[in-house]
């Protein structure tokens, strides 16, 4: 049998669980143009999630959320470089604010871990 113990208050783990606005850099790139670093914003944290067990199917009760756009803005940016024929407009989401949300909109949020 594992045991876990923490030694933090509950008042400290209700300060680390949120959600929030935080930059972040990454490379933006598409076929037949050089990629650009670009600093945006997007949701960062951590949400309530919880599972028991129960008696019945399907055994387990949880509750899941994930932290998501709340509002969101779209910024377009022209990519250096581009080969002949090719749109150099690259289009990325840029988070306003930010909240725990049980639904993942697979449109702004990677939700393949959850």
């Amino acid at each position: 049998m594992i045991s876990c113990t923490t030694s933090i208050p509950d008042e400290k783990l209700a300060s680390i669980m949120g959600c929030t606005v935080k930059d972040h850099t990454f490379l933006a790139k598409k076929p037949g143009c050089k990629g650009l670093a670009i600093t945006t914003s997007s949701c960062w944290g951590h949400c309530l999630t919880w599972e028991k067990p129960i008696l019945r199917p399907p055994y387990i009760k949880s509750f899941q959320q994930a932290c998501t756009y709340n509002v969101i803005k779209y910024k377009t940016v022209q990519l250096p470089d581009c080969a002949p024929g090719v749109d150099p407009n690259f289009t990325y989401p840029v988070a306003v604010s930010c909240t725990c949300s049980k639904g993942c909109n697979m449109d702004s949020t990677e939700c393949e871990s959850i």
